[in-house]
């Protein structure tokens, strides 16, 4: 039924766009997109793929293998137009009229945003393999050469330590982090309120807040600031690609796994007449082919038997739980960042 109904859908939206673009003496940029990607199904479409800053060298890879294959079983050439940024803001400018074809973000949340601003239709997570998630990373702590280190996650409550992490009501990255201190205690067995005291101690320890993982880093390495960055493990992988080696440690007692979703926009991708293709591509990035392309640039793979073959990459964590052990994103957000709850009354105690 729900296939049905976008194909009715879409030959409505179909005609409506004809109507338009026939109607109009000079169609803008987008609406010649529109038009190519419906009137010339054997020629050439264009795709636009909205992502977070680090999968740009995973999709460098995995996008000439998509199109190779589109063009294999289709004759057709697809063109997948890139964008990369924060999650956040990538989210926002969707959300605000970038008209992304697939999103994929650093968390959930940001998807779930898009659906609330009516371009994912609900169920999203149903419709691909993995409820949606196409890459696994953890949270790493890196350190300086020659400088301080910590081994384990009460190390950074010491009061000898500078953590440097972005501020969690501003930056996806930081929420995972945030999240780890929290889970790590509760986790263990620890109450809510002894997962308050951990991660206040740990905080009390944080010199600045910036507003995001990108600016947290630059503050770490550019100005010097912090003795233990927290980090993705991904990104300090691709660093050591790129021959930049940094003293890190991945806890392995416990850990979050920070998953990456993927989705299709609906209301674009409709719009567009792009859904085939774009679904397509969705499907692609569960391939083995895709996985391991993903693993080789410091990504975590889904597909358990590519995970297999890189596992020397990866250290196994005894303990690696889920925001599903929070209720979920939704919960997350009211228990924990939206305004007066539990990150706001850790900064108002520091403050103090």
């Amino acid at each position: 039924m729900r296939t049905q109904n976008r194909l009715i859908r879409g030959f409505i939206i179909g005609l409506a766009l004809s109507s338009v673009v026939a109607s109009c003496s000079t169609p803008n940029n987008l609406n010649q997109t529109e038009t190519n990607n419906q009137a010339n199904p054997n020629q050439e479409v264009k795709l636009t793929l909205v992502s977070y800053a680090v999968t740009q060298s995973a999709y460098e890879k995995i996008i000439p293998k998509f199109a190779q294959e589109w063009k294999n079983k289709t004759g057709q050439t697809v063109v997948v137009e890139q964008s990369y940024g924060g999650s956040g803001s990538q989210t926002r400018a969707v959300i605000d009229g970038l008209e992304a074809d697939v999103v994929a973000l650093a968390l959930s949340a940001d998807t779930l945003k898009i659906q609330q601003a009516g371009l994912i239709e609900p169920g999203w997570e149903q419709e691909v393999p993995n409820n949606g998630i196409v890459t696994r990373s953890v949270v790493a702590l890196v350190g300086r050469e020659g400088g301080k280190t910590a081994q384990t996650w009460a190390d950074l409550a010491k009061p000898d330590i500078k953590v440097i992490t972005a501020n969690p009501k501003t930056s996806g990255g930081a929420r995972w982090n945030f999240l780890v201190l929290w889970g790590v205690i509760t986790q263990a067995g620890g109450d809510a309120s002894k997962a308050q005291e951990f991660v206040t101690n740990v905080y009390r320890n944080v010199p600045v807040l910036p507003k995001d993982a990108r600016e947290a880093t630059d503050v770490f390495y550019k100005q010097g600031q912090g003795d233990i960055l927290m980090n993705y493990e991904n990104e300090i992988l691709l660093a050591k690609l790129k021959g930049k080696n940094q003293p890190y440690v991945i806890p392995t007692d416990y850990n979050i796994s920070i998953d990456g979703p993927v989705a299709v926009v609906d209301k674009n991708v409709d719009k567009r007449g792009t859904r085939e293709v774009a679904e397509a591509f969705v499907q692609f990035l569960y391939t083995p082919e895709a996985q391991k392309a993903f693993a080789e640039v410091g990504f975590r793979p889904v597909d358990e038997a590519v995970f297999e073959e890189f596992k020397e990459q990866y250290p196994k964590v005894e303990n690696l739980f889920t925001v599903d052990v929070f209720g979920g994103w939704d919960q997350v957000q009211k228990d924990f960042f939206d305004d007066g709850t539990i990150f706001d009354q850790i900064f108002a105690n520091l403050r103090k």
